[in-house]
């Protein structure tokens, strides 16, 4: 159960003094959080956690000669003349002239009010005015002060003034007073942070830091560098942090069955294989052997770049505890990828004479009962398939490991639920997105790390171009000239604002466009196909029926068609650099010599430029991994919604890199001296989880 202290944190936005029904609208939409359904109602926490993102500085209060202009200032004035437009220029401004001792400017009211004009500053009165001032055909003027003032309202107003995002119809003024509210719901909470890392860091406490964080004294203080950000970067960090060993602790405390095979299947697995294994292959493969023959729990992460041979050391992994045997499951995220796996499997284990069986959605009842049978007896080896693996109706004679391929696709929940299928299973996850190290910490940071960081032999580097899309008429030419030498093309449509309809859209118009050209050799794919309709593209492009593949990301991973030497990439300015580095990686899996056309529509930003200037230099993932990350920033690296990585709402992962690896070192600690957090630091860890929403790992905690 959630601490009763943290009960006003988890109230309704709608239930704070002053918001009214209209105003909590508005909020729920501006607090959404990642995933949260229409009915979403944003909480106090949800306020609290949207800091500023601006300041507006009021702190400056000079005569109106001394004014500088386009700068924020508030100025002590009388006001001497109203100039209300009449007649024929009834439409124009309303200007107010006001004066001090040592000049005059002239207020411009556009569109105003003129009753509330002329009650806000009446002539003869003394008024403190604030907003910024200009010169207009050699005159000081002031378009819209965004406060006009007596004595009485100037006593009231923050030298400095919070900015936050906004969205459309909600007034900045609204946030800034729900935020007050929010601010005095904030109890006293026990300190979870070790004292003598507050201390060396010079970092408040949270009650502080959260209020100094939403009231900046300066720009400064919008920085991750300072103090108040860096105790909350700290405090979420800590969170992810001991939630993640919680879960690997989890994983691991049940004692794990040692899988140590005799070699038989393994050795001919690599005798048959046409190329030698890599040395990356070789230290990722020694790597789960031992954890293998250990007695605890696997739980690695096997991280390889494009072509790195990541399937192969699946298949060795899964040979092994066949061996001992024991059953094996891989599970791939979508049923093109399932398919492709079992289809490049099954011949290098039948006839080893291993049983290899495809588990999908798609499988009609019959087969789907007969199959689930099969693997209940153990009359099945090793099981490919997709989330139909983890459906409660499915058990395993005995299954020994859990291969997760494409690992950000999946939840922690899904992991844990192919797990839970088997006594002591050992969990294999891989993905072919680098991921750059500090990030691996966050988003695996419960798992040991093998990097497949070598290409197999042989494999030919790409040729990569980038081209205004000005020049689309010679990039259809070449191809022209291309496909009558039997070539293959993908042709990617554009990452439209992340809109999936605006996506296919795009993908339809230029497969229509092309086949004006190239007539029924161009083939369409895209996410809104039903599951027949995608294997149908796949199987005619892979048979060369068609040429040219029009499609949207869904090809990104995983896909593999040798014959593929041509990709085009429609507007490449969209996408980040680790996306462009996977669809380059569909081609330049065969013989042929493989390139790649970025398409770009200028004027390109110094960002994107950057980007396809990188992508041109080097062919290694793991490098614009980082890149990538130093480009944009972890909350964007491959687009919010493919990287599964943790969306972290105080911390910054590139500015808080040094408070990750102190959270990460005190989590280790806290876990050795008190797994159970039954300790007094203990109990307020357990509300820092509950705080950060870390519930997950409260309920492993729980289940011992």
């Amino acid at each position: 159960m959630r601490p009763d202290i943290l009960a006003p944190l988890f109230g309704r936005v709608a239930a704070l003094p002053g918001v009214g029904p209209k105003t909590a609208k508005l909020l729920d939409r501006l607090l959404a959080r990642p995933g949260a359904g229409p009915n979403h109602e944003a909480r106090v926490l949800d306020l609290l956690f949207h800091l500023p993102v601006n300041v507006i500085d009021r702190s400056q209060r000079p005569t109106i000669a001394a004014a500088p202009l386009e700068t924020m200032v508030v100025v002590k004035a009388r006001v001497v003349e109203h100039r209300r437009p009449q007649g024929r220029y009834a439409k124009a401004p309303f200007r107010v002239l006001v004066e001090d001792e040592t000049g005059d400017i002239e207020l411009v009211f556009f569109l105003a009010n003129p009753d509330w004009i002329e009650r806000s500053l009446p002539i003869g009165a003394m008024r403190w005015i604030s907003g910024r001032i200009e010169l207009y055909d050699g005159r000081r003027q002031m378009v819209h002060p965004d406060r006009v003032l007596d004595e009485a309202g100037l006593a009231k107003l923050p030298p400095f003034e919070a900015v936050y995002g906004l969205t459309e119809g909600l007034q900045a003024r609204y946030v800034l007073r729900a935020s007050e509210s929010a601010l005095e719901r904030v109890p006293v909470l026990p300190e979870w942070q070790e004292p003598s890392v507050l201390a060396a860091n010079k970092l408040p406490d949270f009650m502080e830091a959260i209020r100094l964080a939403h009231r900046p004294d300066s720009a400064k203080a919008l920085s991750p560098q300072n103090p108040a950000r860096q105790r909350l970067a700290l405090d979420e960090l800590l969170a992810s942090q001991l939630a993640l060993r919680l879960v690997r602790a989890r994983m691991r405390r049940p004692p794990g069955r040692e899988n140590v095979g005799d070699g038989r299947l393994t050795s001919a697995i690599e005798a048959s294989l046409p190329f030698r294994l890599t040395g990356a292959q070789n230290r990722a493969l020694a790597d789960i052997r031992a954890d293998m023959a250990s007695d605890k729990r696997m739980l690695r992460l096997v991280q390889g770049d494009v072509g790195s041979g990541k399937t192969i050391v699946a298949a060795l992994a899964m040979a092994i505890v066949v061996e001992c045997g024991r059953q094996a499951a891989l599970m791939a995220p979508t049923e093109i990828l399932a398919r492709q796996h079992y289809h490049r499997l099954e011949p290098i284990l039948a006839p080893l004479g291993l049983r290899v069986g495809l588990l999908t959605g798609r499988l009609k009842p019959a087969a789907r009962k007969a199959l689930h049978s099969e693997i209940a007896r153990g009359d099945v080896d090793i099981v490919v398939g997709t989330h139909a693996l983890v459906q409660g109706d499915l058990a395993f004679h005995d299954l020994g490991i859990a291969v997760v391929d494409e690992q950000h696709r999946f939840g922690v929940q899904q992991r844990l639920a192919l797990g839970a299928k088997g006594d002591a299973v050992d969990t294999l996850v891989m993905t072919a997105t680098p991921i750059p190290r500090t990030l691996a910490l966050t988003a695996f940071g419960d798992m040991d790390s093998s990097a497949l960081d070598e290409k197999p032999p042989g494999r030919k580097p790409i040729s990569t171009r980038a081209l205004p899309s000005s020049r689309i008429g010679e990039i259809v030419a070449g191809l022209q000239r291309a496909l009558t030498q039997g070539a293959r093309a993908y042709w990617v449509c554009p990452l439209v604002e992340e809109n999936e309809d605006l996506d296919l859209a795009a993908a339809e118009e230029r497969a229509a466009d092309l086949r004006q050209y190239f007539g029924d050799r161009v083939g369409l794919i895209h996410g809104r196909m039903k599951g027949p309709e995608k294997d149908a593209a796949m199987e005619a492009f892979l048979r060369g029926d068609t040429q040219i593949l029009v499609a949207t990301t869904v090809i990104e991973v995983g896909v593999d068609v040798p014959e593929a030497t041509i990709m085009v990439i429609e507007h490449a300015e969209r996408f980040g650099l680790a996306q462009l580095h996977q669809l380059r990686g569909r081609v330049g899996r065969g013989a042929g010599e493989s390139s790649c056309l970025l398409l770009y529509k200028g004027p390109l930003s110094e960002m994107a430029r950057a980007r396809l200037m990188t992508l041109r230099q080097t062919e290694d993932g793991f490098r614009l991994a980082e890149e990538d990350l130093r480009l944009r920033g972890e909350g964007e690296i491959l687009g919010t919604r493919q990287a599964g990585l943790p969306a972290f709402r105080l911390a910054d992962i590139l500015a808080h890199a040094r408070l990750l690896a102190i959270a990460r070192d005190d989590a280790e600690l806290i876990l050795r001296r008190d797994p159970d957090l039954k300790s007094d630091r203990g109990e307020a860890l357990r509300a820092l989880l509950y705080l950060f929403e870390r519930d997950e790992a409260i309920r492993l905690l729980r289940a011992g």
